[in-house]
């Protein structure tokens, strides 16, 4: 195996540094009997297909699909081809998907682990859902993935999967991902297999129970669909631990437990030399695999003296991974220095806390000095007129003669304001002129029109007839100025349903033979919403129906 590999990656360094095949698996843990997907991309011309003739020893080789992609940056368009292949690994263990060749190309070697199937089918089933956590103790604020399954080996219809109810210990819930979806054949069936992986981290120590995921769904069985069936799955229970003390040499060190941590910087500029005055940037980076980004302490640099430090804002981010959630944080500073000399930027150690070996480790960032070069400022000398020299004389009268100018200009502005305040002074102690009152802008007619719709509304609500008559027969003055209804009975002959019906109710109240009941709230959702007929519309609402109806046959006596 070590041998091969190495053969393999020579094969990458003889095709050169920029590889323009590129390979790439959406899982790297699977079971044995589970299938997963490599993906083969390339940014090549060429029309020959991936040689995947020598996966063939560990892998059973199953659907494969091609796309090409096509995407422009910058002005730059860039097409790449992408073949996906279904793998089947064939016995456990540690495997490694070789190089693929394409074009005189090979893509990058990969190791996927391959495990022995933890658990079994309950039976004959054609449908069931699995929870798993991987592990069974936690830490707080530490990564804890649970994976969701939903095994099928009939069609469904109207899925809906519910995840688990956490309770106990106070949690943030993360998914860990998109779903995935693949293949497993266990017991000589095959499964579809829709994956979801939900990335918890416990922020207080205790147990926290996982309920079981429920998975509602009909199933198609013989042409037929079925009622809507609930599958479950067992429940979990975690143990939280609490947080270990703090290394001895870094007592105040923040709680940061991770999978892995890496600890890296970037300078804007190469060299250790520095002109006093001009910036100097440097960007330190935290990735930590199990984490949020939002969960990554700030790192605070060292003061050092002839250097001044000034942060810039952070940038948070994250990426998805088989470990699950990568928080990655970005802190950058701005270095200036103050002056010339050496400076020694000190170690920066952070310490974290691993919870695969379970025990504390230290982040390092090596010591850096610095050299601040002086910047030399001339020195300015302002010359002494000699006063032989007629060109000093002619230049100092010059500007005496300027003085002289402006001087003047001054005191004609100071006496101009001078006037001005007095002007002013004198027309406020003058009577002032009676005002005449300006009448009342009129209204525009739509707003009258809203404000009497809105009253008629109000007295409705209140079960005032007379105010809503009132208001109704303005409202329709306004709208026909040149016809004017006299009664609301009028008025509802021009309007549409349901407000005519409504009026016509209150019309019947106000002036029927006998008193009718009429609805104010069914009224004012009248006045809320409704149209104005036309005249033709209005004309047939009149027009009174036939004594007889069309197909009817007249018989002679």
């Amino acid at each position: 195996m070590v041998v091969r590999l190495i053969v393999y990656m020579f094969l990458l360094a003889a095709s050169g540094a920029n590889a323009a095949v590129t390979a790439s698996i959406d899982r790297a843990d699977v079971d044995l009997n589970e299938s997963f997907t490599l993906d083969i991309t390339t940014d090549l011309n060429v029309d020959a297909q991936p040689d995947v003739t020598v996966l063939e020893t560990d892998f059973l080789v199953g659907q494969s699909s091609f796309v090409t992609n096509t995407t422009i940056l910058n002005g730059q368009i860039r097409r790449s081809k992408t073949w996906s292949y279904v793998l089947m690994p064939k016995r456990a263990g540690q495997l490694t998907i070789p190089p693929i060749s394409i074009g005189g190309e090979f893509s990058n070697p990969l190791v996927v682990e391959i495990s022995e199937p933890s658990y079994a089918p309950p039976g004959e089933a054609e449908v069931f859902v699995t929870t798993e956590v991987d592990t069974p103790e936690t830490y707080v604020q530490a990564q804890l993935l649970l994976t969701v399954k939903i095994y099928r080996s009939v069609a469904v219809r109207q899925p809906a999967l519910r995840d688990p109810v956490v309770s106990g210990a106070e949690v943030l819930l993360e998914l860990a991902g998109d779903d995935r979806s693949y293949e497993a054949v266990i017991g000589g069936t095959p499964y579809g297999v829709i994956e979801r992986v939900i990335a918890i981290y416990p922020q207080e120590s205790g147990e926290i129970q996982l309920s079981p995921a429920r998975f509602e769904a009909r199933v198609l069985r013989d042409g037929r669909i079925t009622g809507r069936k609930i599958y479950e799955s067992e429940p979990l229970t975690v143990t939280v631990l609490p947080t270990p003390a703090p290394p001895a040499r870094f007592p105040n060190a923040n709680w940061l437990p991770a999978r892995d941590l890496t600890l890296t910087e970037d300078w804007s500029q190469q060299g250790n030399e520095l002109k006093a005055g001009e910036p100097l940037t440097r960007r330190i980076s935290i990735e930590a695999l199990g984490q949020l980004e939002t969960q990554i302490p700030a790192i605070e640099p060292p003061t050092t003296e002839g250097i001044s430090v000034y942060p810039d804002k952070p940038e948070l981010s994250r990426r998805i991974e088989p470990g699950g959630i990568r928080g990655i944080r970005q802190d950058q500073y701005a270095l200036i220095g103050v002056r010339a000399g050496d400076v020694q930027l000190p170690a920066l150690e952070v310490p974290w806390w691993n919870t695969e070996s379970k025990q504390w480790q230290i982040a390092t960032l090596p010591q850096r000095t610095i050299t601040i070069i002086g910047a030399e400022e001339p020195e300015i000398v302002t010359p002494i007129p000699d006063a032989s020299d007629s060109t000093a004389v002619t230049a100092v009268t010059s500007v005496a003669v300027q003085s002289e100018f402006w001087r003047r200009v001054s005191e004609a502005l100071a006496v101009l304001l001078l006037l001005t305040c007095s002007a002013w002074w004198w027309s406020a102690r003058s009577p002032a002129a009676p005002r005449t009152p300006r009448e009342p802008a009129v209204l525009p007619t739509h707003k009258r029109q809203a404000a009497l719709l809105k009253k008629a509304r109000t007295a409705a609500l209140a079960a005032d007839a007379a105010g809503v008559r009132a208001a109704i027969i303005a409202w329709g003055q306004l709208q026909w100025p040149d016809n004017a209804p006299r009664s609301i009975g009028a008025i509802a002959d021009r309007v549409s349903s349901p407000l005519a019906e409504e009026l016509r109710a209150l019309s019947r109240q106000s002036y029927g033979p006998e008193a009718a009941a009429w609805d104010g709230a069914a009224l004012a959702r009248g006045l809320r919403s409704f149209a104005i007929l036309s005249e033709q519309e209005a004309d047939d609402d009149d027009l009174l129906p036939p004594l007889l109806p069309p197909t009817s046959v007249q018989r002679s006596a």
